[in-house]
């Protein structure tokens, strides 16, 4: 099962598809149900279906499922400085990205426990390990995921069982997620904010820095996404793209 809202995601089914899955591919919101319908309508080995993580009544519907393989995607992010970030919206970044995610992997995880079999594959940012400014609340919600997947594969460690729990770090890529992010904090920062004059030279820097670093091909993490899909005794943690794993590396090592 793989929750499918962007690029990356996609580019995963389509590789899947092509081989002997059955995938059940969740989108977030009705509106993207028919989109994601007529893209995949020619093969009969994928199912989709709404699945808001955050719907209690959605998430019932994963009891209903017998799934061997979790790929989970669900996330959004807010941007803004820490110092006024509504904390309303620091509340529903971390519900999303931490709460009922993780609430979904519960369900799915105890029914793999049930049958002694199961792989969940939890993806996390390198974000997690490199706050950026203004991205702070959003790299928070991935430290967490990071940490708590960490935390659950030392535990899954102490049953005798077929269980495995694998961790993906994506970095930067032009999926368009990044954009959302940069420019949503503007709805709130241009009315009152401490930074307000600095506001544009912000939006510069920031356009600047990842238009730089930015992939826009998503090869090098899908394949590592793949690889974790496929592989019987999978590495517990895969990140990509190769330059900005070892920038987060020398970051670690020089930071103050």
């Amino acid at each position: 099962m793989i929750s499918c809202n962007g690029g990356i995601g996609r580019e995963c089914v389509k590789k899947l598809i092509k081989k002997n899955y059955y995938i059940y591919l969740t989108v977030h919101e009705e509106s993207e149900l028919e989109i994601i319908k007529n893209k995949f309508s020619d093969y009969n080995n994928i199912e989709c279906f709404k699945l808001d993580i955050t719907n209690k009544e959605d998430l019932k519907k994963l009891n209903d499922l017998d799934v061997d393989i979790l790929i989970n995607m669900a996330a959004i992010g807010y941007g803004g400085s820490i110092l006024e970030i509504p904390i309303d919206k620091v509340k529903d970044n971390f519900q999303v990205n931490v709460f009922s995610y993780f609430e979904a992997i519960q369900i799915v995880l105890k029914k793999m426990m049930d049958k002694n079999e199961g792989k969940v594959i939890i993806i996390s940012s390198l974000a997690s390990i490199i706050p950026l400014k203004f991205l702070g609340v959003y790299s928070a919600t991935k430290a967490s995921i990071t940490n708590i997947t960490t935390a659950l594969q030392k535990e899954i460690k102490l049953i005798d069982g077929n269980i495995k729990v694998v961790l993906i770090e994506p970095g930067m890529y032009h999926t368009g997620f990044n954009q959302l992010m940069l420019e949503n904090k503007y709805d709130w920062m241009k009315k009152k904010s401490s930074f307000k004059e600095e506001l544009e030279l912000i939006k510069k820097q920031e356009n600047l820095f990842f238009s730089l670093i930015e992939k826009k091909k998503f090869n090098s993490i899908v394949n590592k996404i793949i690889k974790a899909t496929e592989s019987n005794n999978p590495k517990k943690i895969y990140r990509a793209p190769l330059s900005q794993v070892i920038g987060a590396k020398l970051y670690h090592l020089f930071r103050m």
